[in-house]
């Protein structure tokens, strides 16, 4: 319904902002790296997901499209509602979200408020699968589309980070391209992350 939403921020909360846009304030749940991207009196451009529950209607928005990505992601995961999946974005970032996922890191999760051991397993487990199926539906990943140092760890654990993002394994090659491969993993997601984007 609506894609995003930009205009001045008027209010802000730990895991709320409020944007006014042609005289009407939208109340956006978000996360607190979205929240705290911003102040009052800012222009704004908040990605954005209406979730509906029996007569309940609730906006959420994100400072960029990753999150939003992550969020939906989340809350396609059984189990997880969309308090849960603000709670783990608000403690992880979406890169390393990624990364929590392919390292099994159940206790980073854990952080989050409302997050327990057995919805933490659950998240990486669902999450693990989508990233199996992204690479099976990516096709063959030619050789040519890898930097060199495909062979190097942080190379490797980037490539299936940014699957577990949504993104193809040659994709993720494509953003790969001309990366300084001796970055730490998070790093390289990053950078991929802004490529992908701006694509």
């Amino acid at each position: 319904m609506f894609y995003y939403i930009k205009g001045k921020v008027t209010h802000t909360e730990q895991n709320l902002v409020v944007l006014e846009a042609g005289g009407v304030g939208y109340a956006l749940h978000t996360s607190y790296y979205s929240a705290s991207s911003v102040k009052q009196g800012d222009e704004a451009k908040f990605f954005t997901y209406l979730h509906v529950r029996e007569e309940v209607f609730e906006l959420f928005g994100f400072a960029d499209g990753e999150e939003l990505n992550c969020f939906k992601m989340l809350i396609g995961v059984s189990g997880v509602g969309p308090k849960a999946a603000l709670s783990i974005l608000s403690v992880v970032t979406p890169s390393k979200l990624a990364l929590c996922v392919i390292s099994e890191d159940e206790k980073a999760l854990t952080r989050a408020a409302g997050v327990g051991k057995k919805m933490a397993q659950r998240v990486i487990l669902e999450l693990k699968d989508k990233m199996a199926k992204a690479n099976l539906d990516g096709g063959a990943l030619q050789e040519a589309d890898l930097p060199a140092a495909v062979g190097d760890g942080a190379v490797g654990e980037a490539l299936a980070a940014l699957n577990v993002l949504g993104y193809t394994r040659a994709e993720a090659a494509s953003a790969m391209q001309g990366l300084d491969v001796s970055l730490p993993v998070e790093e390289l997601v990053r950078l991929c992350l802004k490529k992908l984007m701006r694509g």
